[in-house]
């Protein structure tokens, strides 16, 4: 089983955020995080907004998070997760039957990209997975979410039927990613019609 990686892989935080109260308002201080990194980026992420968002103290940021690394790295994990949940309940209702291509595209497309169908969402996605690249201490927690998504991939791809094996996988992902970014940069923007396109065709 993949070992999660995440903020519990920072320094133990204070006994304070042990405590029931403690765990609510870090657990608020999370999800506020979470939110800001959905709708702006890593950038959004600072102390006063998240406290502000979770309608604390300033002080209680630097009081249950380390630093802002930590913070940004918990609000990641929980942005991550609760994707990577959304998509496990859903595989949980698929059936196990051969599916069009149109079909099989558009469940891939929901766990890569998700399934918010706005611009503003899929930038998000990739702001991310880009972003990462200038933040080391968030590379380990993105390995083992990109691996659990694979996992839930590749369920799909067996559940539909298709034959698929994980060189073949990182491939598709990779026409995937790659179309997306291309498309980001159009006049009149649609990722994800851009990547149904190219996933169809690589699937047919």
């Amino acid at each position: 089983m993949t070992r999660r990686v995440g903020v519990a892989d920072y320094p133990a935080m204070t006994s304070a955020a042990s405590t029931p109260k403690g765990e609510r308002r870090r657990a608020a201080l999370v999800a506020a995080a979470a939110e800001l990194l959905n709708e702006g980026g890593f950038d959004a992420v600072r102390h006063r907004a998240v406290a502000e968002r979770a309608g604390l103290p300033l002080a209680s940021t630097t009081y249950y998070f380390e630093s802002l690394d930590e913070l940004v790295c918990a609000a990641a994990e929980h942005q991550g997760r609760t994707e990577l949940e959304a998509g496990r309940a859903r595989l949980a209702e698929l059936p196990t039957q051969t599916r069009q291509v149109d079909d099989v595209v558009e469940l891939v497309l929901d766990l890569l990209l998700g399934r918010d169908p706005h611009y503003e969402a899929v930038v998000g996605r990739y702001e991310r997975l880009v972003g990462t690249g200038r933040r080391p201490h968030l590379r380990p927690l993105m390995r083992v979410l990109s691996a659990e998504l694979r996992e839930l991939l590749m369920e799909i791809f067996v559940r539909s039927g298709v034959d698929m094996d994980a060189e073949r996988l990182e491939r598709l992902i990779a026409l995937v990613d790659g179309s997306v970014v291309n498309a980001l940069v159009a006049v009149d923007p649609d990722p994800r019609g851009v990547a149904a396109r190219v996933l169809r065709e690589e699937l047919s």
